[in-house]
């Protein structure tokens, strides 16, 4: 599938929240909120196909050293065709030679993550103070 991937892409509240309730994730109750984390966020990335929304993405940086992926999205109706990781690899390309590149996968995204040479952290263990119920 050929999608197009942007980093620098507008936004419209509809097709977000869209995209957000597609996939079951409890922020689409959150719109305004959602609308300004994703836009206030270091980057941002897209994937669309015939000028619709299918894809979304955003990282938190410091700028220098550190970067998490908070978000990561794809419509389930174009779920591995590749979108994924076309927009993984704009985000990657971007933040090469970053101390760490983190982020958060459960599910069937953690064989996705791997692929994209993501790994546990050591003996980490992931935690959180979070208001939804998605993950």
């Amino acid at each position: 599938m050929y999608a197009e991937i942007s980093m620098q892409d507008t936004l419209e509240q509809s097709e977000v929240i869209a995209l957000y309730r597609a996939n079951e994730w409890s922020s689409a109750e959150k719109p305004e909120q959602l609308l300004a984390a994703l836009r206030n966020s270091h980057s941002l990335v897209t994937a669309r196909l015939n000028g619709h929304l299918i894809g979304i993405g955003n990282a938190i940086s410091d700028g220098h050293l550190v970067v998490y992926f908070p978000h990561m999205l794809v419509h389930p109706n174009h779920q591995r065709q590749g979108v994924g990781k076309q927009m993984m690899q704009a985000m990657q390309e971007k933040y090469t030679g970053f101390h760490q590149q983190m982020l958060t996968a459960d599910g069937n995204a953690i064989d996705f993550y791997k692929s994209l040479g993501f790994s546990r952290a050591g003996k980490t263990e992931p935690m959180w103070i979070y208001a939804g119920s998605d993950h």
